[in-house]
């Protein structure tokens, strides 16, 4: 049995720790206070009992949990982030325990007007009578992921406590700055050493993703030419007036606001400019290969037909691609996906197997070989005043990660 309590404490005390990136640094971890939880982690596993611990220049946790079984086993990894969104203030996070939630509005902060409440976001309903732990109302919770930490740490534990459970070596590991796309870029894979491995970073119950968008990053740059305006007829290049037939040039309704499940999307998400240079930073997203080469295409095109009306090289563009999308990399082993569902309906979770609308480092890590679907972690509402997580999701996923060691255990035989 899982205590709630002891979850609780272990989880309040990895988000009451600041560890949010920051996508300007180039170091990595990208910001120096993504160590003080990772020291903490290192000393925590020491202590639990976990065998090579240890911890890279750059933050990167791992650890085991040998083997208990005489047979050939795979190895089998568990993989969750420390950092936090630069999206949203990490700092000073108090968290608010809500017990035997009762299916109401729950005032983050009053003084603010911050409210939680089930007539907008619709999933709280389904936790009436549980535990939630929520923020209060002016950072974001950290949930995302450091309730996966506390859910793999307390796996271990209850694993190293309980013998009799019978499982291969286990392998643990936690990385920095996922939350700015880099968070299995030194990834040692071959250190590693798993055979697969699940990130436990999705959000509500029973979610099980092995599908994720393709994703590029795109900058377009728009020169213009400033001009005294009382004399700037047939002179003038206004950046400022290019980059909005450019941006009303591309699809409107293929926005991340009009689109759902598979469907891609432009998303504009920052423009800096003056008549002189506008910049226009896009993320382009879809889940069909095929779709995300025209879309890269389609921005590439449009600056080319936009350069020619004006008969100069006014626009340039640059994309760079982010990760793909690992579906086909998990497909040939299939096997990991069914282990994981098998056990949550042993569990009495109900599977929800859908596309992952983001990315995930389990994406970049299954193109580095080693194939990585992401499992629930149990929040909602990431990055943002209105995080929370219910406590029994927590403890479900806990039980989702020994349930997959044993079955894996048990199947050695047609898995190696």
């Amino acid at each position: 049995m899982i205590s709630k309590q002891h979850i609780i404490d272990r989880f309040i005390g990895y988000v009451t720790i600041d560890t949010e990136s920051d996508p300007e640094s180039n170091t990595t971890p990208s910001t120096k206070k993504q160590w003080d939880l990772a020291n903490k982690l290192v000393e925590e596993l020491k202590k639990i009992g976990l065998e090579d611990v240890s911890i890279d220049e750059h933050a990167y946790i791992m650890a085991t949990v040998p083997s208990n079984v005489d047979q050939p086993v795979p190895t089998i990894g568990f993989i969750s982030h420390f950092d936090t969104t630069p999206d949203f203030t990490g700092a000073n996070v108090n968290p608010q325990i809500i017990e035997n939630y009762d299916g109401k509005d729950i005032v983050l902060n009053a003084s603010e007007n911050h409210i939680l409440s089930p007539d907008y976001f619709e999933d709280l309903k389904q936790y009436k009578g549980q535990t939630l732990i929520t923020t209060d109302g002016t950072t974001l919770l950290g949930a995302d992921d450091k309730a996966g930490i506390a859910e793999i740490i307390t796996a271990m534990e209850y694993l190293i406590e309980h013998p009799e459970i019978k499982h291969g070596k286990i392998r643990i590991a936690f990385t920095p700055d996922e939350e700015i796309g880099r968070g299995a870029h030194k990834f040692d894979v071959q250190k590693f050493g798993a055979d697969w491995a699940y990130t436990m970073d999705g959000s509500q119950i029973g979610e099980l993703e092995y599908e994720n968008f393709n994703a590029a990053g795109a900058l377009v740059t728009i020169k213009g030419k400033i001009v005294h305006p009382g004399y700037a007829k047939g002179k003038m290049i206004n950046s400022l007036y290019i980059a909005q037939d450019f941006i009303s040039s591309l699809p409107r309704l293929e926005t991340p606001e009009h689109t759902t499940g598979r469907e891609g999307f432009f998303h504009l998400h920052t423009v800096e400019g003056d008549v002189e240079e506008t910049k226009l930073q896009y993320i382009i997203r879809d889940h069909d290969r095929k779709h995300f080469e025209a879309r890269k295409e389609m921005i590439n095109q449009l600056a080319t037909e936009i350069n020619s009306r004006h008969s100069n090289e006014i626009i340039t563009v640059d994309i760079k691609d982010q990760y793909y999308n690992m579906r086909e990399k998990i497909e040939p082993v299939m096997h990991i996906i069914d282990i994981a569902e098998e056990a949550m309906k042993s569990l009495d979770i109900t599977p929800i197997i859908k596309p992952i609308r983001g990315g995930t480092d389990g994406s970049q890590l299954s193109f580095m070989g080693l194939p990585c679907p992401n499992i629930f972690a149990g929040g909602h509402n990431f990055h943002g005043r209105y995080e929370y997580v219910p406590v029994e999701s927590m403890i479900k996923a806990v039980e989702v990660i020994v349930r997959i060691v044993e079955l894996t255990a048990s199947k050695e035989k047609s898995l190696i």
